[in-house]
């Protein structure tokens, strides 16, 4: 009993030591990893893809992935400088590569290295609609979402583990597993997946029109998106990302507010 009451005790410790203030929100964050000890292992993962795949290069789509992303990146430094986080970046190693693959999406790895895939190209349709998914996939890298979720299964493992060296009976132990497996994942890990993917859609609005691009355009993007999906999706419960209807709405909500905070900087007019 004392064994368990130690590990339990270890384990709640180790979770509310391991929180991290988001810059953007405000809000503390579940994060066990430093970017010390996340950043190399992502930066030679991401190494290992680029020589696997077929990296587009010297196209004018693939100059306008890496433009926007500077662009965006930079826009982002402006923002975490004038906010009070100056050194914020210091580890990042932003790279920006088109792949040829007809998938329509796009991915950023912790540390700031991003991928697009030639299949969301058109639905981009132009540098503004590229700068919607590139501010998006951004913001998954500036608010340490990757790190976050690695840190969210460590604790769902943790508790499963818990609840095994708590629970003693096997029949009990069994019925524990199965719904804690269930619960968890729909009631906990979905639903943070979602949020992760809610806050990077607003972030990503808030930096891509500080960079100059109408948030205007973000709504009309997942427009596409839906259409391009022809429907085909979970519901909003069972996955990983908020539907398309509930982006498009948040979008066209928030893209004043973006206009707004664009304007502390400067910016009043967008491409």
């Amino acid at each position: 009993m004392m064994k368990k009451r130690l590990f339990l005790a270890a384990f709640l410790l180790l979770a509310v030591a391991a929180c991290k203030t988001n810059p953007f929100t405000g809000k503390s964050t579940l994060n066990f990893y430093q970017n010390n000890s996340i950043f190399p292992s992502a930066f030679a993962q991401y190494d290992e893809f680029l020589k696997a795949n077929n990296v587009v290069s010297g196209t004018e789509e693939s100059r306008m992935i890496t433009n926007v992303g500077q662009r965006i990146a930079r826009a982002a430094e402006r923002w975490l400088s004038a906010n009070g986080y100056p050194g914020y970046l210091q580890d990042y190693q932003w790279e920006y590569n088109l792949v040829q693959d007809e998938t329509v999406n796009a991915w950023c790895m912790p540390g700031g290295k991003i991928v697009f895939y030639t299949g969301i190209m058109p639905i981009c349709q132009s540098e503004t609609g590229v700068a919607v998914v590139m501010g998006h996939e951004i913001a998954h890298a500036l608010a340490d979402h990757g790190a976050q979720r690695m840190s969210a299964a460590m604790v769902q493992q943790g508790i499963a583990i818990a609840g095994n060296i708590a629970i003693d009976d096997p029949q009990k132990r069994n019925i524990f597993n199965q719904a804690y497996g269930i619960g968890s994942t729909v009631g906990v890990m979905l639903p943070f997946s979602r949020s992760h993917e809610t806050e990077a859609d607003r972030i990503g609005l808030q930096i891509m029109a500080i960079a100059g691009y109408n948030p205007d355009e973000a709504a009309e993007l997942w427009k596409r998106m839906k259409a391009n999906s022809g429907g085909a999706a979970p519901p909003e419960f069972l996955s990983t990302h908020p539907s398309n209807d509930t982006r498009i709405a948040n979008l066209t909500s928030w893209a004043p507010l973006a206009k707004e905070e664009a304007r502390k900087f400067g910016v009043t007019s967008f491409q």
